[in-house]
């Protein structure tokens, strides 16, 4: 990944600042570095999703569809799964999935199937339109996120960033 230089001044102070400033003067005993952190994290992820959507509108799909055909995409040759198994990996219900899988496959980018192995159940499979829509889309959305890290990342603080959102989700998923 290519970033900038972090030799140049710290950043100009952010919405952020201004309501930690405000719970400051308003209690004073309180701690608001974590609100800082968690304020900023929810910011960037808001942010860089209403960005990536609009770039997945360009492929004819959401967020949500991009999710689906990603998971099929990820799961390897032939790229079937389950209804089963996409609602979980999603962490969806079985209401919510239908109706993703519903335009998907009208939008012809998967197919429903029965399943060989049990007759009451479906396969999901993504056709060789969603293979092409889910490769440009990844990439496309990669691309804005490469994008914002070298617009205000060095590669080492990237790489340190990365480290450290690690330990604090690993951190927050342990509560």
């Amino acid at each position: 990944m290519a970033f900038r230089s972090s030799s140049r001044p710290p950043p100009a102070p952010d919405a952020v600042d201004a309501i930690v400033d405000q719970w400051a003067a308003v209690r004073p005993d309180l701690d608001t570095a974590p609100m800082a952190v968690y304020g900023r994290i929810h910011r960037i992820s808001r942010a860089m999703g209403d960005r990536t959507e609009k770039e997945y509108a360009r492929f004819g799909i959401s967020r949500g569809e991009f999710d689906v055909l990603a998971t099929l995409r990820r799961s390897g040759e032939p790229y079937t799964l389950s209804p089963r198994q996409l609602s979980a990996t999603l962490m969806l219900t079985t209401g919510g999935m239908t109706g993703r899988l519903d335009k998907l496959e009208k939008a012809g980018l998967l197919t429903r199937s029965p399943d060989p192995n049990d007759r009451r159940g479906l396969r999901i499979t993504l056709t060789h339109r969603g293979l092409d829509v889910v490769d440009r889309a990844v990439a496309a959305g990669l691309a804005l996120q490469h994008e914002a890290f070298a617009s205000a990342l060095s590669e080492e603080e990237g790489a340190q960033l990365d480290g450290l959102l690690r330990k604090l989700l690993l951190g927050s998923d342990a509560r």
